[in-house]
This record gives structure tokens, sequence and C-alpha cells, in this order.
């Protein structure tokens, strides 16, 4: 029977037993710094490649905190901000040498406890909260375990968590004053119907620098922020007497649903007839079909935020924030000031 018949995993033990070595030995042969002779080390090697023999990190990691998962709890990933976040947090996780679990919170509440409850037995080292509708119980459960806690555009929630934010009073007043700028008479804002932090403080802005200009703004909430809550709140507003010729969108998904019904159900041209401004800068916002106005979140610069604050994190009770800018990013659905 060859080495590799059996299905299961080898361990050290039969590492060790193969290589005529102590168990000792196989463990010093894999650590980084280690005592061992070049004959051991060559024996225990050969062994390990005809056991196709892995040395469990996540074992070892469990008594170093450096070394612990990280955990990432989020919602709607799917979407294409969410997974781009993902994607870029992931990236600089995987470079940092970092395991990584993953929540997905779609599933509800209970299912999220019981898979929050496996990361806290794998003594995950930190959670990192992406924007979006995570049930404030489990940030909580997360806080009261001791962990580290990165929230990401959750405007300070939790008192005792580390932040990663957007300044979203100067970017909201940007987003109004360029469509102000653009001759846009009648602003509306198409929000969104979940309450999650990021959505109601870019609401709150907006409509903060409407006031503050002395302009008037519609508000709308025709659902979630998806595209198809773009494309109902579209068929609401220009079948209405009264048209808005400027729309702020709180997401480039919600922007896409109102120019392609604003364009094919309406035959309205983007600009020229009513002005559009999405938010996030999504891989789609620059398609040939929407050339979408937005704010890029720098996904890049906030990830790697969260690893200087993995690797560096604040003393005890002072939690780190760190803010950054969303810079407009000017394609084709504004007119030119």
């Amino acid at each position: 029977m060859s080495a590799l018949s059996g299905k299961s995993m080898a361990s050290a033990a039969e590492v060790a037993r193969l290589a005529g070595v102590s168990r000792s030995a196989v463990s010093r042969t894999f650590t980084s710094g280690s005592s061992v002779s070049a004959e051991t080390r060559r024996k225990v090697l050969a062994a390990a490649e005809a056991l196709n023999y892995h040395v469990n990190h996540l074992a070892r990691s469990l008594s170093k905190e450096a070394c612990r998962p990280v955990c990432i709890l989020g919602g709607n990933l799917s979407a294409p901000y969410q997974a781009s976040l993902l994607d870029q947090i992931t990236r600089r996780l995987h470079q940092a040498q970092r395991a990584v679990m993953v929540i997905n919170t779609d599933g509800g509440e209970e299912s999220s406890n019981t898979a929050l409850r496996q990361t806290l037995n794998y003594r995950a080292a930190a959670t990192i909260v992406l924007s979006g509708t995570p049930q404030a119980s489990l940030v909580e459960t997360c806080l009261q375990s001791g962990q580290q806690v990165i929230l990401i555009n959750r405007m300070g929630q939790f008192a005792g968590a580390d932040n990663i934010e957007i300044d979203y009073t100067s970017t909201m007043t940007d987003a109004y004053h360029m469509l102000s700028r653009a001759g846009c008479q009648h602003i509306t804002m198409i929000s969104s119907s979940v309450r999650s932090p990021s959505m109601v403080i870019r609401e709150t802005k907006f409509l903060e620098a409407a006031s503050h200009a002395g302009g008037a703004c519609q508000l709308v909430r025709s659902g979630p922020a998806s595209y198809e809550t773009g494309a109902t709140a579209a068929r609401e507003l220009l079948a209405g007497r009264h048209r808005p010729d400027g729309v702020f969108c709180v997401t480039d998904l919600v922007a896409c649903g109102f120019i392609d019904v604003a364009r094919h159900e309406f035959g309205l041209r983007i600009p020229e007839d009513i002005c559009v401004i999405g938010f996030d800068n999504i891989e789609q916002a620059g398609w040939v079909g929407y050339q979408l106005t937005t704010f890029a979140q720098p996904l890049t610069d906030m990830a790697n935020a969260i690893i200087e604050l993995l690797l560096s994190p604040p003393s005890p009770g002072m939690p780190g924030k760190r803010l950054f800018q969303a810079p407009p990013v000017w394609r084709k659905t504004v007119r030119s000031c």
C-alpha cells in the first residue's frame, strides 16, 4: 500500500515515524529559525513529501495573536461594490499571510450567529465589518469577546471599535453643487429604504448641502440600493408632472437602473435632458453604456489602512480612525459647468 493511499491528512507523528526521528524534530524542521541537523532535515522533508504532509498553521496560530485568522462580516456580497471591497481586503490579508474567514450575513441572524461563534472558537484575532447591514448584535458579540473590530463606513456606531470612514460631509456637498453648477433646477435624491449607516449619512449630508445652499431637493426611497430601485424610481419620477433635471443616486447601481429606464423607456438624453450622479465608482460606472459621473471610494487605500490597524492596533480604549476622501470621477452624465 502506498503512503498516499489513505484519505486522511498525514500527521506530524506519521512523518516522524517514516523519517525515523522524533516528533519534536519534525516540529523544528518546519519552524523558521529552529536548530536541526542537515541530515534530520533531509529525512523529514523526504518523509513529508512522500506523505503529502502540510503544517497545520491554524493550530499553530492559536497561541500567536499576530497569526490568528481574521473574520470578515458582510452582506449582499455579490453586489459590485461589496465584491470589489471584499476583493481588495482579502488580497491584502493574503499578502500579510493572514488566514481569512468570511461570514455572509444574508442567511439571517441565527445562521450568522452560528458562523460567528465558529470564528470565535478558532480564536479569530479581529473582525472586519463591511458597510451595509450586518446585525448590530454580531458586532457587539465580537467586541464583548475582546476581539479587535474594524468597521467600514459604520460611522462610529460602536464604542471601542476602529473605524474606516469616508468624509461624507465634503463629498455630498460636492455632489449637490456639481448638479447645481450644471444648471439643474429640480434636483432629486434617490436614497435607500434600507437604513444602513452609510446610506443614512449619504442621505443626511446631501439634504444638508441642499438646505445650506438654499435649494429644494426631493427625496425618493423606492427600495434597497439596487439596480431595480433605480429603475423603479425613474418610472415614478419621470412619469410625473414635476420631472427632475438632476438626480443624485446613493449608489452607482441605483444610477445605472435610473439611466437605463430614462433612456430606453422615456427617450431622455443624458446629460442634455437630465443629469445623473452616482456613488462608489464600481466597474460598471465606466462602461460605455453608462459613462457615469460618480465618486470613487479609495478601496485600495482603505484595505491598506485595515492592514495597518491589524498590524499596529491602537492602545486599548483609544480606537483608531482613518478618514478618506472620495474624489469625483467626471464622465458624461453631468453637463459641463
